[in-house]
């Protein structure tokens, strides 16, 4: 009988948490039984990898401002969490895991610890006690007011109740300690795995030439000034000029705003508007240009696929993740930025302009993490493992 491994994991405004958890998922399937909490909304469209055993919470969602809110559900927040804490317990106890897996916290949500502490108790109460690892991205979200005791508090938490952290990174563009800066340093082991992306080897262009404008914005839910803009510019331009644009919302737009571009492009025979595709892949592969935000698996794609990309990264409140990461970027000529305090369809119109003479250098990064991931839970595991896992040189 396989091992069973618990994942938690809680994605509010976007996407990119729950597509890179799943892509973990995918890759350790092949060793653990796989059940997955989801906490979020369920994105119409997506399904799961094959071969791992879905749980969904009743969802909630933080806004930019902190906020925690219901997703179309007729209870309050605090009966929802109620309902959560409860579902998450049974759920612990009947899977009984070998491994558990928590994505973000304690780096991040916060507002979730009343449901996630209780189930990291129960793990460091069990004997034999289950292997507990944090699942975190590149880089963390800062700006907090109290941003000291935040990641005084994230530290604490993680020293007394993960094994392991497990950063989705290569420490040649981000570490840790760049957006994570506690009084005291982690004594829990940090390890690197390379960024995770569903894609695990580099793909070369396509073989013809690229053409058309490929607008994406994640999931959607915060993308509607960028696909309003976008759709704006490309009328700006002269039709003799145009590539042809196509518009992917994402599952999460809200419909009037969905309504309001579908009237927006009226009558524009050369800009399609979509909810979602299966992948954007295969789009950016032979687009000319990719229009989007700056979001963790989308800038993978831009990068691994080498496509003109101009990003207007999201940055609202104390978001600046995707920020920080599209100035990384920039720096290296990876990508054009936009800044997003001036996003208007006459800067947006002269930015695409421009890109029709941008080349991006190419960045070769660690890509293959979903499988690092996997080998580093199963040389941690008591029955698994394999002494001396620091030496071995996953550990920075």
């Amino acid at each position: 009988m396989r091992p069973a491994l618990l994942i938690y994991c809680q994605h509010s405004m976007g996407l990119g948490h729950l597509v890179r958890s799943w892509a973990i998922a995918d890759a350790l399937s092949a060793t653990f039984r796989v059940v997955f909490v989801s906490g979020g909304e369920p994105p119409a469209g997506m399904t799961p990898p094959p071969g791992v055993e879905m749980v969904h919470l009743p969802a909630l969602q933080q806004t930019t401002a902190g906020e925690i809110v219901t997703a179309a559900s007729d209870a309050g927040v605090a009966e929802i969490q109620q309902r959560r804490r409860a579902r998450l317990r049974e759920t612990f106890t009947a899977v009984n895991p070998d491994v558990l897996v928590v994505e973000l916290f304690p780096f991040g949500r916060a507002k979730f610890a009343d449901e996630i502490v209780p189930i990291l108790e129960l793990a460091r109460a069990r004997r034999p006690r289950p292997l507990v690892a944090c699942s975190v991205r590149d880089l963390l979200a800062g700006g907090r007011k109290n941003q000291q005791q935040h990641d005084d508090r994230a530290r604490f938490l993680a020293d007394r109740y993960f094994d392991a952290v497990l950063v989705h990174a290569d420490p040649r563009l981000a570490r840790l300690e760049e957006t994570f800066k506690p009084a005291t340093p982690l004594q829990v082991p940090v390890l690197y795995t390379g960024f995770v992306t569903a894609a695990q080897t580099p793909q070369p262009g396509p073989s013809g030439p690229r053409s058309g404008v490929v607008v994406s914005a994640g999931g959607g839910r915060v993308g509607g000034p960028l696909l309003r803009a976008a759709a704006d510019a490309q009328k700006l331009a002269p039709r003799s000029e145009r590539e042809p644009m196509r518009i992917v919302t994402g599952p999460f737009l809200p419909d009037e705003e969905f309504a309001d571009l579908i009237a927006r492009v009226e009558g524009e025979t050369d800009i399609a508007v979509e909810r979602s595709v299966p992948s954007l892949r295969p789009l950016l592969a032979g687009a000319a240009v990719s229009i989007s935000q700056c979001g963790y698996n989308t800038a993978l794609e831009l990068l691994q696929l080498r496509v003109p990309a101009l990003v207007v990264p999201f940055a609202d409140g104390r978001e600046d993740e995707q920020r920080a990461r599209a100035r990384r970027l920039a720096a290296l000529n990876s990508v054009r930025v936009l800044d997003p305090d001036d996003l208007c369809a006459e800067r947006l119109a002269e930015a695409m302009g421009a890109m029709r003479e941008f080349r991006p250098e190419p960045l070769l990064l660690d890509i293959d993490g979903a499988r690092a991931t996997r080998d580093a839970i199963e040389a941690l595991h008591p029955t698994l493992g394999l002494a001396g896992v620091l030496e071995a040189g996953l550990a920075s």
